[in-house]
């Protein structure tokens, strides 16, 4: 029997031993289904915390059931360690590490370097190694691969290399990781074909399996520039409807009645999360190589990165019209977190919009139900509890993320000027001074 049908046969039969590097909101969840799907899981992460946290039972992704981890490490189907030499160990490995951009606006591909390194160490023959980091076309090629040859592996052969795009959404309340299709490709067809039936196996969404590496990790870019430049379009449109003294919100309402030719993106404060924000910028660094200009993703970004700024010089032009300078004004921000319903802050845009406040001499307060306390303007910055007295005392009330916890009622009944850049308060009686984005 070769090599791959006794790794096919390990994982049909659950006897495979599957391990996670990387137990961040990637893949702490992957490692729980996985466990849960009947595997023994093997999670690695560099921080010390975080494997204290999940040996403990103890859950800090959102998108994780408490109980589902809890029972897991009762169990003893999910394990968390540090000690990469457990890489041993395991039939199968799964990559799920950051891909920053770097000062620069290039990829900062040393997490995925050094993951790929460490488990080199270890590997053995009949293994699958699996990226699900997003990054640009060729990464798996010219990193995953080549670091496990170095030891005499052979591709497809004796250890099996494929890319699969994590698909996480944060705070999705109808996809999750066990329910989104998932695209798989190998560097050959065996490394596609075991790596789509652990997939399979652990999975309720559909694995749609594609020709190479290259083409899944183009594929997932090409998701997030899709959702890059159409919210980028939607911001413009709201920006030129601020000067027409039209409501954008209304526009975007009637265009999305037409059943055909239209989807529905919304404009706000700016992008964040760690995949919109970022993971276009992969591709027109790599574009670089093919002497390309990707104009069109530039300049949606240079759209979506003005909104912070927007939105302040808005705050200040409502706060003139009261006779009040931004300077010195005591402006309330609900939300911090990049969208609704979650704690997570990675490159927010309410962090810049209060980078600007803050330079500009303007006093704040942040209200976050899901967020106690977060780093801005050089300085860890404590959120706020929502209360009358808070908001009456306010010169301005920002509402910069719609999260369905906030009592949207008492905001309009005692905020004395209301900007909201969410559309949050739609469905609410107003007060008299509310201006939306």
């Amino acid at each position: 029997m070769s090599l791959f049908e006794q790794l096919q046969s390990k994982i049909e039969n659950k006897e495979a031993v599957i391990g996670v590097v990387g137990l961040g909101y990637v893949g702490l969840p992957l490692a729980v289904e996985k466990a849960k799907a009947g595997y023994k899981v093997i999670g690695f992460d560099v921080q010390e915390s975080r494997v204290e946290q999940v040996n403990m039972g103890i859950n800090y992704i959102g998108d994780v059931v408490n109980e589902d981890l809890s029972q897991m490490i009762k169990s003893g189907q999910l394990i968390a360690t540090t000690d990469y030499a457990r890489i041993a160990d395991v039939d199968a490995v799964a990559i799920c590490v950051p891909t920053p951009l770097d000062i620069y606006q290039q990829p900062d591909t040393s997490y995925v370097k050094s993951s790929a390194t460490e488990i080199a160490k270890y590997a053995h023959e009949g293994m699958l190694v699996v990226l699900e980091s997003t990054t640009y076309p060729g990464t798996t090629e010219e990193i995953v691969r080549p670091a496990l040859e170095a030891k005499g592996l052979v591709t497809g052969e004796s250890v099996f290399v494929a890319y699969s795009p994590e698909r996480v959404d944060p705070g999705n309340k109808q996809f999750k990781t066990k329910n989104t299709p998932k695209v798989v490709g190998g560097i050959t067809d065996n490394c596609t074909k075991v790596a789509a039936s652990l997939y399979r196996s652990v999975l309720e969404g559909d694995v749609h399996e594609v020709s190479s590496p290259a083409v899944a990790e183009m594929e997932k870019i090409f998701e997030n520039t899709f959702r890059h430049i159409n919210i980028a379009l939607a911001n413009e449109m709201a920006i030129l409807c601020d000067k027409m003294g039209i409501d954008v919100w209304e526009v975007i309402d009637a265009a999305k009645s037409k059943p055909y030719g239209f989807m529905a993106f919304y404009p706000g404060p700016g992008l964040g999360g760690h995949c919109i924000p970022i993971d276009p910028f992969y591709l027109t660094w790599k574009a670089r190589e093919y002497n390309y200009h990707t104009r069109l993703i530039e300049l949606a970004g240079e759209i979506n990165n003005g909104m912070p700024e927007f939105v302040v010089n808005r705050a200040m032009h409502i706060l003139n019209e009261d006779g009040k300078a931004l300077r010195g004004a005591k402006i309330t921000l609900l939300g911090v977190a990049y969208k609704k319903d979650i704690d997570d802050v990675r490159e927010s845009p309410v962090l810049n919009i209060l980078d600007i406040l803050d330079k500009q001499g303007a006093e704040f307060s942040v209200v976050d139900p899901y967020v106690t306390s977060f780093r801005s303007c050089n300085r860890v910055v404590e959120t706020v509890e929502l209360t009358e007295e808070l908001l009456k005392n306010s010169d301005l009330v920002i509402v910069t993320t719609d999260h369905s916890d906030f009592d949207y009622e008492l905001i309009a009944k005692h905020s004395p000027v209301i900007f909201d850049t969410r559309n949050a308060l739609k469905g609410v009686e107003k007060p008299n001074k509310y201006i939306k984005l």
